[in-house]
């Protein structure tokens, strides 16, 4: 037995201000759009590099308000990347975290949160020293 990587399902409620958000700010591409027909609820794959999600308009997919974690690496350059375009609804900043990674939180246009890791050169599976214990 074994497990495949995972796709977050993200609710999202116009096409317009999700490919605003996540193609021409994030730089994700679009990689397919489904809808039955039109006026139905639009369900879409958007990537960047090995980040795969998937963009809801279905009611029953996902609920807004979801919080997700995205792995990155060079995370200070696509932070300046990000600024450097001057989007209206966006200024993310770095967090450097107390076990040693550095995060950027963006919220999207549908109350879900982005959050990016970098793990600035540790494995993110293994547990940090001072990482709280189950003992």
């Amino acid at each position: 037995m074994g497990f495949g990587s995972t796709t977050p399902l993200l609710r999202s409620f116009d096409e317009a201000k999700a490919v605003e958000f996540y193609v021409d700010f994030l730089g994700f591409q679009i990689d397919w759009k489904q809808r039955h027909e039109p006026g139905l609820p639009l369900y879409m794959q958007v990537s960047k590099d090995g980040c795969v999600l998937h963009l809801t308009e279905h009611h029953g997919d996902a609920s807004p308000g979801a919080t997700i974690r995205i792995h990155a690496t060079s995370l200070e350059t696509y932070q300046r990347e990000l600024i450097a375009k001057d989007y209206k609804n966006a200024r993310p900043g770095l967090q450097k975290m107390p076990w040693g990674s550095t995060e950027m939180s963006v919220p999207d246009p549908f109350g879900n949160r982005l959050v990016f890791t970098d793990f600035n050169g540790t494995d993110p599976d293994t547990p940090r020293a001072n990482a709280a214990s189950d003992d």
